[in-house]
Parts: C-alpha cells; sequence; structure tokens
C-alpha cells in the first residue's frame, strides 16, 4: 500500500505488470491478444489513486496507453498515427470530438456554473451514488476526460496498427481469447459463490467500485465474471455476442463461430442484466432490418438470406414462446418481472428517467453547448452526450461512429476480413444500443474504441493493400522487376 495520497498498490497491480511485459515482448500486432484478454477484467485495478478522489485505473486502461505508445514510439510512428486523423477518415472525427471535449471540461462547467442543476456522482468510502448538484467543476470533469483519453488511444493504436498490416486473422483469435477468459471468469463467479469461497476472485477485484458479488434473482445467482456488477458484465457480453453474431452468419460453417457464440448466449443470459435483455432484443431488430435493407438492395447470396430469414423467425418464435411462458408458468413470470417490468415501473425505473429528464433540462439550460463532460449523469448515452457536449460534440461523436459503421470497405464479400470487418462493426453496434439504453456517461468504454479502431483499420489497410497490389502488378509488368512489400509494426 502506498500513503494515501499518492498510488495505491493492489494485488492484482502483479496481473497489469505481467500484462505490460507481454506487450513490451509481443509489440501491438502480435500482443492484440494480450489487450483483448485483459478487457474481461472490468473490476481489476492496474492502481487507484486516492488523490483523485478514489479514481481507479484498470489493467485494460494501462494497457490501451501501452499500446499507443508502444506505436508512437516506432519508426515513423507518430507519423503514420497522423494517418489515422486524416480527413476523411473516423480519427478526423474523433479529434475533433476530443478538442471539443477539452474545451467543455475547461470552459463549460465555469460559464454556467449555478445556472442549472445536474445529477453528479459522489463517492464515500468506496460507494458511490447519484446526487442532485448545482452546476460546478469538480474532478469528475477530468475524471471523465481522461476516461475519454483512454478509448481514444485503443482506437488509434488499433486503428494504426491494422491499417498497416490488415490480417483479419489475428482479430478473431484476439476476440476469442476475449470471450474464453470472460467465459471462464463468468463460470468461476457462479462455482466460487455456489461452494463458498468468492474471495477466490478477490484477486482481480480491487477497483475502488461497489462489487456486487452476492446478488440473486428468484434465487439464480448474477453472473458478474471480473466485472464489479452484472450490468457492466451484460454491457461487455453483449458486444461479444454481436461480433460472434455476424461472424456465424458470415461464416455458419465455423466450428469457433458456434461455439463463441454458445459461450456468449449463455453468459449474456444468465447476467440478468435488464438493460442486456432489451438491447439484446433491439440489436437483433436492427440487424434484421439491416440484412433485409442488403437483400433488398445487393441480393444476398442464398445461404444469407436463409440465415437472416431464418434468424428473424427464430427471434420471433423465442418471443411468443416467452410471451406464452410469461401468461402460464409462475416462475418465468416471476424471473420477468424481477429483471425488466418492476424495474421499469418501480423506483430505479422511474429515478433513471428522471436523470434523463434532469439531463435534457441542462441541455436546454446551457443553450445547446453541453454542461462540460464529466457534469451530468443521465440514463442514456445519447441523453448524457447531449447535456455534457452538447449539439456540436454530439454530432462529432455521430460522425465518428458513423464513418466507422458506414465504411465501403467490408460491406459485402465473404473473404475472412470482410466478415471480420461487419462483426467488428455489429460489436460496436451491439454496445452503442445498449448504451443509449442505459448508459450515463458519454464515455462508451475502451472495448468500444478498440472494435471500432480495429473495424477502421482493416477497411482502410484493406483498400491500401488492394491500391498497393495494383500498383505493384503493374510496375512489374512494366518493368519485369519485383517490388517487395513493406513491412510496419
Amino acid at each position: 500500500m502506498a500513503p494515501e495520497d499518492g498510488m495505491e498498490i493492489v494485488p492484482s497491480t502483479v496481473l497489469a505488470l505481467i500484462a505490460i511485459a507481454g506487450l513490451l515482448i509481443k509489440g501491438p500486432y502480435r500482443g492484440l491478444w494480450i489487450f483483448f484478454a485483459v478487457t474481461p477484467l472490468g473490476a481489476a485495478a492496474a492502481f487507484n489513486l486516492p488523490a483523485l478522489g478514489g479514481a481507479t485505473i484498470l489493467i485494460s486502461d494501462l494497457a490501451a496507453v501501452t499500446m499507443l505508445g508502444l506505436v508512437l514510439v516506432h519508426r515513423g510512428g507518430p507519423g503514420m498515427v497522423a494517418g489515422t486523423l486524416r480527413f476523411g477518415e473516423p480519427g478526423f472525427w474523433l479529434m475533433l470530438l476530443v478538442v471539443y471535449a477539452i474545451f467543455s471540461v475547461l470552459f463549460l462547467p465555469r460559464l454556467f456554473a449555478g445556472e442549472t442543476s445536474v445529477f453528479s456522482l459522489a463517492r464515500v468510502n468506496n460507494e458511490t451514488g447519484i446526487v442532485e448538484v448545482p452546476l460546478r467543476a469538480t474532478t469528475g470533469n477530468i475524471t471523465q476526460l481522461f476516461r475519454l483519453m483512454l478509448g481514444v488511444a485503443a482506437y488509434l493504436a488499433l486503428a494504426t496498427v491494422f491499417r498497416m498490416r490488415p490480417d483479419a486473422r489475428t482479430v478473431v483469435h484476439a476476440v476469442a481469447v476475449a470471450t474464453g477468459v470472460n467465459a471462464a471468469l463468468g463460470l468461476l463467479d457462479l462455482l466460487s459463490y455456489e461452494i463458498g469461497v468468492p474471495e477466490v476472485l478477490e484477486l482481480i477485484r480491487t477497483a475502488n467500485y461497489a462489487i456486487l458479488y452476492d446478488v440473486r434473482m428468484i434465487g439464480i445467482k448474477r453472473m458478474i465474471g471480473g466485472f464489479p456488477e452484472a450490468s457492466s458484465f451484460g454491457f461487455y457480453t453483449l458486444g461479444l455476442f454481436g461480433f460472434w453474431l455476424q461472424y456465424w452468419i458470415g461464416t455458419p460453417r465455423s466450428r469457433l463461430a458456434i461455439a463463441m457464440l454458445s459461450v456468449t448466449t449463455v453468459a449474456l443470459l444468465h447476467s440478468t442484466s435488464s438493460s442486456a435483455y432489451v438491447a439484446l432484443v433491439a440489436f437483433a431488430g436492427v440487424l434484421g432490418v439491416v440484412a433485409l435493407a442488403a437483400n433488398l438492395r445487393h441480393r444476398l447470396p442464398r445461404r444469407g438470406t436463409i440465415i437472416a430469414v431464418g434468424a428473424g423467425m427464430t427471434v420471433l418464435v423465442t418471443v411468443f414462446a416467452l410471451f406464452l411462458a410469461y401468461e402460464t408458468v409462475p416462475s418465468v413470470a416471476l424471473f420477468f418481472d424481477r429483471a425488466l417490468f418492476d424495474k421499469l415501473g418501480g423506483a430505479s425505473g422511474v429515478e433513471r428517467m428522471s436523470w434523463n429528464a434532469q439531463a435534457w433540462q441542462n441541455f436546454l439550460d446551457t443553450m445547446g453547448l453541453g454542461a462540460g463532460l464529466g457534469s451530468v449523469r443521465g440514463s442514456s448515452w445519447l441523453v448524457a452526450t447531449l447535456a455534457s457536449l452538447g449539439v456540436l460534440g454530439t454530432l462529432f461523436y455521430l460522425l465518428f461512429i458513423g464513418t466507422v459503421m458506414g465504411g465501403v470497405s467490408g460491406r459485402r464479400g465473404t473473404d475472412q476480413r470482410s466478415v471480420v470487418i461487419r462483426s467488428l462493426r455489429a460489436a460496436c453496434l451491439a454496445l452503442v444500443i445498449s448504451a443509449t439504453l442505459a448508459g450515463a456517461t458519454p464515455d462508451l468504454g475502451v472495448t468500444f474504441f478498440a472494435f471500432a479502431g480495429l473495424a477502421a483499420g482493416l477497411a482502410r489497410g484493406a483498400i491500401l493493400k488492394r491500391r498497393a497490389e495494383q500498383a505493384e502488378h503493374s510496375v512489374a509488368a512494366g518493368s519485369g522487376d519485383n517490388v517487395k512489400p513493406s513491412h510496419a509494426l
């Protein structure tokens, strides 16, 4: 332990050092699986900072910074990162978002101080709560800016690396590792609780968060895995589910896709997170509409059409079966009442709606400029972003997400790179939907930015590789010389 005003070393600091050492040895490309392996450790601190109100630096946070640092110290690294920020690329809009976020933190809480009341996060003895206070500049503004910058670091590192080396197999391997670690931690969470030794996971539950490991719902232990509570576990797992669902649609005979999709489905359902359940249904609906639109515009292959229609029919049959069970089976009705309907109509649901209502009032009171990143808590990512960053910041954010999701490269095609690009975009879509339904702040998390960076990097890398091959072929045909490809990172 360190003094109260310094850095607090915790048991999981050892894991952080091992992960960082692995990244330093492997590098950001070959070490991608190491980075993804620590992303399910959502309650494992690399260290805590008592001087900043007990703020926690997670292992995944430190890994994201390390990844970007490794890219920057590489020969030509700063120039390559600058290429990720060029106009027309998602990184350009992300750069503008960061500039406005910094402006909002420095000026907006002071400009509108006392002119509106905000719901803000308060921490006492490692317990967090939401309280209504007059708007003012707080350490929360700096903390939220720092958290956003961690996501930006992950995006810049991965978008740059995989623009230079667009290898989809490395990405699939890394996401599979993350899925396996997440599922293993979920299973260990259940088993350790049932046999009465939950302290087994104390090694990775070192963040200054309230760890809700002992919550049951109608007798079912809520799975939290390596996260502090079920909703954050469900949010992370939904992103993995989105990736593997789209990957399975693109490669239906892949045993890996089937296994990983099955594992994430079971974990997601066992989280008993109401926000994850609603987001799952919304995501499936959006994915079905996108598939239908693509079929109408481009006439998908018969296999893809059958899968899309089959998935849609499965969702409809499942919803009907659940409705029938809700009406006829008391235990099922009790489960859904506790997991969903009671929350929406109960005190918790009313309170969360009041957060959104106040956040919208903050947006109006600040004349659309926002109250500053970190000033406002809501119960929807979109509402919280509008209240914090205003019209301009939200516009930059949406343009960033839109250019990641809407790139032409990877939109069609059955090659592995195209399938993986679509899968990464599906993961981003699932996380955005979930955050829009229940996100408290504008930050979408390091994992979202990692998926976005990989999607943007692979998409741009595929275009550059195709151009290089065409140029290489032209030169070889014209002069008979052999052109050797360059390797970076």
